[in-house]
């Protein structure tokens, strides 16, 4: 799996705006672009890619499959669906967005499900989103951590996730960073402010060159073109020690995103 570090989140875009975002995006150069069936923008993002005219082996897809549809009888029809919306023959990463609530689909069903789908061609890659320790386990018991491309989770400087973190690292399954700027929470951060400042740099490039410097991928999204292009940047920008330290400092265990349905979080 080639996945760019930096990716184009689409979380909470919509219509054209969701529409407009991508097409910026690809215009400015992003190659990995993130949606998902529960946004309700898989078309939307299906003709910004069609009308950005970037040869599809140049982009990178990654698409969510909803709690609705995790019954080993119904992924693999609603990835078709999300295939259908996106104008693709095949995203290159289809993971499972939440677990089951109540664990009333099993892991290894879904999972397994997930991993026929791979077979048949309709996506390149698979893995999890929002799976805690346990739940990485059980899906490793189930297809394998090689098959498992990424565990995409809540991720920046007041979340760092260091037991799931660790535990991911030491299993060999990558991160990637959802909300990488807490919902902008970063931008008012002193901490990261002074940094910035220092390296004339903005406090969301900082925080997306610290993700990026610890490995993980990051999908941040934005509806300006400006911010867009921002972002982008960070990935030539290089943190020193202190800055890093300074940083990591942040911790708090602040999540942002916990529905109802949510797992049990590890803490630390």
């Amino acid at each position: 799996m080639h996945m760019p570090q930096l990716g184009l989140g689409t979380f909470r875009l919509q219509g054209q705006q969701a529409i407009d975002s991508v097409r910026n995006g690809l215009e400015l150069g992003y190659r990995h672009i993130d949606t998902a069936q529960i946004y309700g923008n898989e078309e939307e993002v299906g003709t910004a890619l069609a009308a950005a005219g970037v040869p599809r082996d140049e982009v990178f897809v990654t698409t969510k499959v909803w709690t609705a549809h995790l019954a080993g009888n119904l992924l693999v029809p609603s990835l078709k669906e999300s295939l259908r919306k996106l104008r693709l023959e095949r995203v290159d990463l289809a993971l499972i967005h939440w677990p089951s609530p109540g664990a009333a689909v099993p892991v290894a069903e879904s999972m397994q499900a997930l991993l026929a789908a791979r077979e048949q061609g309709l996506t390149g890659a698979i893995g999890i989103s929002n799976f805690p320790i346990a739940l990485m386990r059980e899906a490793i018991d189930a297809v394998g951590a090689a098959n498992i491309a990424t565990n995409q989770v809540e991720l920046h400087p007041y979340l760092q996730n260091r037991r799931l973190a660790a535990f991911a690292r030491e299993a060999g399954i990558h991160l990637t960073a959802y909300m990488p700027l807490a919902y902008g929470k970063v931008m008012e951060e002193p901490a990261i402010q002074a940094i910035a400042t220092r390296l004339g740099a903005t406090a969301a490039q900082v925080t997306l060159a610290w993700l990026l410097g610890k490995g993980y991928a990051a999908i941040p999204s934005s509806t300006k073109r400006a911010n867009l292009a921002g972002n982008l940047a960070a990935r030539s920008l290089v943190l020193a020690p202190g800055d890093i330290a300074a940083i990591d400092a942040l911790d708090s265990g602040g999540r942002i995103v916990s529905p109802d349905f949510a797992p049990a979080w590890d803490r630390g």
